[in-house]
């Protein structure tokens, strides 16, 4: 959206007029679903079609998340146009784990828990009801069922008689005790052999700390068989797999995890590989470049062409990656779509880190997804022949599309905005060269939410002396969203985004639009470094965090404080990650400036990452400064980050700090907010820190994420005051 559009409802309702409790708005915001999943079946005279939808949503009254399935009947007409009808009621998921739906639509794979036992199920459904079901915890052959995260998949064979899935590998039983405690009693020879039960078995981090060694599985479904997949280097862990051309083979993505694993989630820097595994030979060929991070193959529908994304090794976390496509039969790459430097109006490079499931059109030649393109999620179309981009989504109000499936080159999408929850939306994608514009009939059309308005601030940072090679210039931007302007002027939340290299883009969050009808204004920042923008923005941070992030921050709370009906004297902080340590430097730098702060999972202490995160290589890399495996920490360095890290001058905050961390956090340990809690307290700052036993580092969770927010809220009510007018006008104390 353009610099200054304003989006939102015109009117207010009573309910938003009236001082809500957090509790309350919270509750009436989180009821919106969001879909998760949409599969298409066509039926004879492919003119119909069934789309299968699965949603969900937090049902808080029993902290759970509930889930559910909806059906609908499209017809396509002759002349292309769409007529939407739902088929069935909406009926709950029980159990469900994963599912997949055959290539033709006629079978769905469900694997789900047994809630007696705590098996898992495989179990295959058509027309007819349940034809298959193999209780994969009984057999044995392996141990869990990847679910989600970067390794799951779930595929089907072309001729739909085999299912490929990944689990984690079979380990030993542990030894029973042993009964021999007499003494002088005999003993087993074999208790004198070397025991592995505490061996310490390396994971992949943050959000995977049950994946330690993945194997992939093969069901038989005609020979009713299990098998563990033989023949994948010992160096690799394989995901996301899916099967060959005519079934021959698998291509599966190999992460390297010697000499030790690093944390994944979040990491597109990893090193990793598409390969293929011949069956009949057990031959494991390379298809991608040797030194580099590729991932999410997409076969076309002819089979002749697969796509992945592929990035660089090392340097930030997330970066802009390359679309890469590789010819069968020839065995040729070439690259569709290149790293983007600087953004241009009509494509800022690509930084999603998974492509759709199926992104394919018809022809084989062309794809869709969705990335960020600056504070946007758009769905762009590439033909991969030509090598061209059209962005499908640009200049609509709705900020965020994600495409759920293309299949008979009808498109399933949701899309949303800050004051529009999800909407479930389908087109027709019409032959090429004349995609737009896309006709999108709604499915399940969402309304605005009143009271909340948003809008697209660009900030242009001052010029720093620098070079111009340096990128110190580039403009970056920041959402605002906003209550009516009838309780103008508003106290100002101010939230830089976490990663740092992630992006706040312009979708529905129910916790943002709570705030907004609490009577808050809301600044969502996306400083240099964040992506979106091009590589250069990105790279611009390396070695400037705590500096540059922290400048753009505070300039866009400048910018924003000039340019709107903001209340300079009621400004608050609320922050994750290393959101959170942009907001510590800005209570160090500016002690009387804000008035409130409420962090998750802090950062507050460099060095002591080094030993405490997943990710120590962020430590070296953020600094600007080398990193390899055989890395030790050197006195300077760990200077360098002790320097640049809040906790040393702590000291200086006078600002009331609420600190919400999780036990369980492997990317920022939560004995760096505890570290801070205990400083602030000596020095008589108001501090409460939050312990979530069960909580990661995302602090996800029906339940966990109801209290988070239901806590900073009122943190910022008591400690900025009440966002009311009386009838004066004035706001109340």
């Amino acid at each position: 959206m353009a610099s200054g559009t304003e989006q939102g409802a015109e009117h207010t309702s009573p309910h938003t007029q009236a001082a809500s409790s957090p509790a309350t708005c919270y509750r009436e915001l989180s009821r919106f679903p969001a879909v998760t999943r949409a599969a298409l079946r066509a039926t004879t005279g492919a003119q119909t079609f069934l789309l299968y939808t699965e949603c969900s949503r937090p049902d808080l009254p029993h902290r759970r998340l509930l889930r559910f399935s909806r059906h609908y009947s499209l017809r396509r007409s002759g002349s292309g146009s769409l007529t939407v009808s739902r088929v069935a009621l909406s009926a709950e998921i029980h159990h469900q784990l994963l599912s997949k739906d055959s290539p033709t639509g006629q079978r769905r794979a469900v694997l789900s828990r047994c809630p007696r036992q705590g098996h898992e199920l495989l179990e295959v459904w058509d027309s007819n009801g349940r034809s298959h079901s193999v209780d994969l915890t009984a057999l044995g052959k392996h141990g869990e069922v990847y679910t989600e995260g970067p390794f799951a998949c779930l595929a089907w064979s072309c001729l739909e008689t085999r299912l490929l899935y990944v689990a984690e590998k079979s380990r030993p039983k542990p030894r029973p005790p042993c009964p021999w405690d007499a003494p002088g009693a005999g003993r087993p020879a074999e208790e004198d052999e070397e025991d592995e039960q505490f061996v310490y078995r390396e994971d992949w981090g943050e959000a995977l700390s049950t994946r330690s060694v993945p194997v992939l599985c093969v069901l038989d479904l005609e020979g009713s068989s299990l098998s563990v997949l033989e023949g994948i280097p010992e160096h690799l862990s394989p995901g996301q797999a899916l099967w060959s051309p005519n079934d021959c083979g698998v291509v599966f993505v190999g992460w390297w995890h010697e000499p030790f694993r690093l944390g994944l989630s979040a990491c597109s820097n990893r090193r990793s590989g598409i390969f293929h595994l011949d069956l009949a030979s057990g031959c494991c060929e390379l298809l991608s470049s040797e030194h580099g991070a590729a991932c999410s193959p997409r076969l076309s529908p002819d089979g002749r062409r697969l796509l992945y994304l592929e990035g660089d090794l090392g340097g930030p976390h997330r970066q802009c990656l390359r679309l890469r496509m590789l010819t069968w039969q020839m065995r040729q790459t070439v690259t569709v779509l290149d790293v983007v430097q600087e953004p241009t109006e009509a494509f800022a490079g690509l930084y999603t880190e998974v492509l759709p499931p199926r992104c394919w059109a018809a022809d084989s030649r062309r794809a869709v997804l969705g990335t960020p393109q600056r504070s946007r999620m758009d769905l762009l179309l590439v033909d991969t022949e030509a090598a061209t981009v059209t962005n499908l989504t640009a200049g609509s109000p709705e900020g965020c599309w994600e495409l759920l499936t293309l299949q008979w080159d009808l498109l399933v999408a949701t899309c949303s905005a800050p004051h529009r929850p999800p909407s479930l939306v389908v087109a027709v994608l019409p032959p090429a060269g004349q995609e737009l514009p896309l006709c999108w009939v709604p499915v399940e059309d969402t309304p605005t939410v009143p009271g909340v308005t948003w809008k697209t601030l660009t900030i242009q940072p001052p010029c720093s002396g620098q070079s111009p090679a340096t990128h110190g210039t580039q403009a970056f931007e920041a959402l605002l969203l906003s209550p009516p302007d009838g309780k103008a002027p508003h106290p100002l939340v101010v939230c830089p985004h976490g990663g740092p290299h992630a992006v706040f883009d312009a979708r529905w969050r129910p916790s943002m639009a709570a705030l907004c009808q609490l009577g808050f204004a809301v600044l969502l920042v996306n400083y240099r470094g964040s992506l979106g923008f091009g590589q250069a923005s990105i790279s611009s941070l390396l070695s400037r965090v705590g500096e540059q992030d922290v400048a753009d921050t505070q300039l866009a709370v400048e910018q924003a404080l000039c340019s709107e009906p903001l209340d300079p004297h009621r400004l608050a902080l609320l922050a994750g990650s290393h959101g959170a340590f942009i907001a510590l430097h800005l209570l160090t730098r500016e002690p009387e400036r804000y008035r409130a702060c409420a962090l998750r999972s802090p950062v507050s202490n460099l060095p002591a990452l080094l030993g405490t995160s997943d990710i120590p290589d962020w430590r070296y890399i953020s600094l600007g400064l080398p990193y390899s495996f055989e890395r030790v920490p050197r006195a300077e360095e760990v200077a360098t980050m002790l320097l640049r890290s809040p906790i040393t001058q702590a000291g200086r905050v006078q600002t009331p700090v609420l600190l919400c961390v999780g036990a369980r956090d492997r990317r920022v340990s939560p004995t760096q907010a505890l570290e801070l809690y205990r400083v602030l307290r000596a020095r008589g700052v108001p501090a409460r820190l939050l312990w979530y036993p069960e909580g990661g580092h995302a602090l996800a969770g029906v339940e966990t994420e109801a209290d988070v927010f239901g806590n900073c809220a009122r943190w910022l009510l008591r400690h900025l005051g009440q966002p009311q007018q009386d009838g004066t006008g004035q706001h109340s104390p």
